[in-house]
């Protein structure tokens, strides 16, 4: 059985109002699900290193979902284990002065859902993202936090894990 691995994002909780309705996303879908708890840590790499240490505990290769900072660490992940799929929430990709960090994904099926009124990562970090390693990408009415577009996020995910079996 596949497990899904969330990451919140730099200010977030393991498990805030948007990983509690994707989990439950998760769940109709047989998933187990994990949240991985990085309040406290500041620094990407460490928590990058502690989602690596729990992802290598599961008998498959995880699917990645993660918000802000959790997307940068969700494919920071991808590039060193086997990944299922990601699903990314504003990834804080191409940040300036740290564009050289953003991560090389793995090679697996990839959804990005960003805000048009996003004012903490642009936009445009993502339609770079989507367009330089050909993923999909869903650009709401929404901004960096996407709460006003939980059912939406929700009905993206039950697609993007219905078309994973």
């Amino acid at each position: 059985m596949s497990t899904i691995v969330f990451s919140h994002g730099k200010d977030g909780a393991p498990w805030g109002p948007k990983i509690v309705a994707m989990a439950e996303v998760a769940r109709r879908h047989g998933l187990e699900v994990e949240s991985v708890d990085y309040r406290g840590m500041d620094d990407p790499q460490a928590r990058v290193a502690k989602a690596v240490e729990l992802c290598r505990t599961l008998r498959a290769p995880p699917i990645l979902v993660g918000s802000s900072l959790g997307g940068h660490v969700s494919a920071a992940v991808s590039a060193q284990l086997p990944t299922r799929a990601m699903f990314l929430l504003a990834p804080a990709f191409f940040m300036p002065g740290f564009e050289q960090f953003t991560p090389t994904p793995a090679r697996c099926p990839i959804a990005i859902v960003h805000g048009w009124n996003d004012t903490v990562v642009p936009v445009e970090n993502s339609i770079k993202f989507a367009r330089m390693h050909k993923t999909a990408l869903h650009v709401l009415d929404s901004d960096h936090r996407l709460t006003s577009s939980l059912v939406e996020i929700c009905e993206l995910l039950d697609g993007f894990l219905a078309r994973l079996k």
